[in-house]
């Protein structure tokens, strides 16, 4: 009786939430009695101690969640072929191609109420925008993007472009800066050998008006994920068609903290803490394949727009900053990552160890039978571990040492790693020499980079956009549409929000 009325009273409390709209009252009430059920049979042992002691986090995923957490369907598939669960025919005209995909994304979800990836859209619209008015298309497009934000408010909605020009590209970078969405978080595939110049140089103004695209190394994510590959969520590297079952991550700063040396990290509490997330994510793949109704059921499985085996686990990780900051105070070294050479080989050498362990891993369900590591863009309860693999905001090397170290970690992370470099006014005056910034990080190791204003409004906060004024308007008791933007009121994130260094050209 006791917990009964402690539910009823937790219930309430959700209900009654002013700060909350009804959908944001109605995820919660669902989160809430999803995480009543117990962790996935086969959960170790060891992983109720190192949730607890914060080593480990489970991201919010739920204790028996009923779907993957990412998905990418198949848009393309959609337009040409329709979709009878929906009662849609294949799309002739731009007009019937977006009023498609927005019933499309309706329908859609992930571990949430919304897709976390609308499709390549360029390569999806092109062939319907070429056939219309140039005017009458972005007329279109325009209220097309607006739907979205409208109706999608999360930040973590993501739609992709490149790596050629297009019509529809140069439409869209048109369009993002005038309309100053949040949503949807867009992804440049970039190709030096192919994304023209001008194009990039484009997008990279529209970056700094409205923080919008970023720019993903196409070939890298080609490679290692696979050619019809979509960027999804923040900045996750997932097949289309598929997506990645669920996304668990090391506290690698905790981990440090709670290590007694140097050597009982990398000989015990390392392992350890690996092993137990690796079983974890073990867990809950097999429970959501075997035990849930999504892949037996769902339309978007029963009509191929995606499929079971394009599926991966993404094993995370947050904190290497500080991570390899403690390792060296515990080996009375006073080298800091980003400013010492010893303190970033130990970067290296953190994740060649939990890279090793990931790949000689097995799993049955997840695509080619392992999983892939990602560099997480924070959570609440990340005191002690910054975003990833990121050098702490504010004690950031001169620039082009730090994009040389971002280069070093990068390149472990096939399905999601990424570095913000805000700029100051003097950037819109130097677009070449903004490009030849972000050239130069690829060509030293980064995959994926970002930029904005940092004096504007929008503003990317780990792997997400986010306004400036709806943080204030929350943080007044005000109700905002955006899901999001919650997430840098708590404590922990909010210190992503300041303390970028700002570069300039000047």
């Amino acid at each position: 009786m006791g917990d009964c009325k402690l539910c009823q009273k937790q219930i309430e409390e959700i209900m009654n939430d002013t700060k909350l709209t009804y959908w944001q009252r109605t995820d919660s009430l669902a989160k809430y009695a999803e995480n009543l059920l117990d962790y996935p049979e086969g959960t170790p042992k060891e992983f109720y101690e190192l949730l607890k002691s914060g080593e480990i986090c489970d991201l919010f995923e739920g204790h028996g969640p009923k779907c993957p957490r990412y998905i990418l369907p198949d848009y393309k598939k959609f337009l040409k072929e329709g979709s009878s669960f929906l009662r849609i025919e294949p799309a002739k005209t731009l007009y019937e191609a977006v009023n498609s995909l927005q019933i499309f994304y309706h329908n859609a979800h992930s571990i949430d109420r919304f897709p976390v990836f609308l499709g390549r859209l360029d390569d999806l619209l092109e062939e319907y925008v070429i056939k219309e008015d140039r005017d009458e298309a972005k007329k279109i497009l325009k209220w097309f993007l607006i739907n979205i934000d409208r109706t999608m408010s999360d930040s973590f909605v993501q739609a992709n472009l490149g790596p050629e020009e297009t019509v529809t590209g140069n439409i869209i970078l048109e369009l993002l800066p005038e309309l100053q969405n949040i949503t949807p978080n867009m992804t440049l595939r970039y190709d030096p050998n192919i994304t023209p110049d001008d194009f990039a140089k484009k997008a990279l103004d529209s970056a700094l008006r409205c923080a919008n695209p970023a720019f993903a190394l196409d070939e890298f994510y080609k490679e290692r994920v696979g050619e019809e590959y979509g960027i999804a969520s923040c900045y996750n590297g997932l097949l289309i068609g598929g997506g990645a079952f669920t996304l668990t991550r090391l506290r690698l700063g905790t981990i440090a903290a709670n290590s007694r040396s140097y050597d009982d990290f990398f000989e015990n509490r390392l392992p350890l803490c690996i092993d137990t997330q690796l079983k974890f994510m073990d867990a809950k793949i097999r429970n959501v394949v075997e035990n849930r109704a999504f892949f037996s059921s769902d339309w978007m499985v029963k009509e191929g727009f995606v499929y079971k085996d394009k599926f991966v686990g993404l094993f995370g990780l947050v904190g290497l900053y500080e991570c390899v900051n403690t390792l060296m105070e515990k080996s009375g070294k006073t080298g800091r990552m980003g400013h010492d050479e010893e303190a970033d080989q130990l970067g290296v050498k953190i994740l060649e160890a939990i890279e090793k362990a990931v790949n000689e891993h097995y799993c049955p369900y997840s695509y080619k039978h392992r999983f892939v590591m990602h560099s997480q863009v924070g959570a609440d309860g990340d005191e002690g571990n910054s975003a990833g693999t990121r050098i702490a905001y504010g004690d950031e090397p001169q620039l082009y040492e730090h994009l040389r170290n971002c280069g070093l970690y990068h390149r472990f992370f096939p399905s999601g790693v990424g570095d913000i470099f805000p700029f100051d006014e003097t950037a819109f005056r130097n677009l070449d020499a903004l490009l030849d910034i972000f050239k130069g990080g690829f060509k030293v190791g980064v995959k994926y980079m970002s930029t904005y204003l940092g004096s504007g409004d929008l503003i990317r906060v780990t792997g997400y956009l986010v306004k400036r004024s709806e943080v204030e308007k929350l943080k007044k008791g005000e109700v905002v549409a955006n899901d999001s933007i919650a997430l840098v009121v708590d404590k922990t994130p909010a210190r992503h929000l300041n303390g970028k260094k700002v570069q300039s050209f000047d």
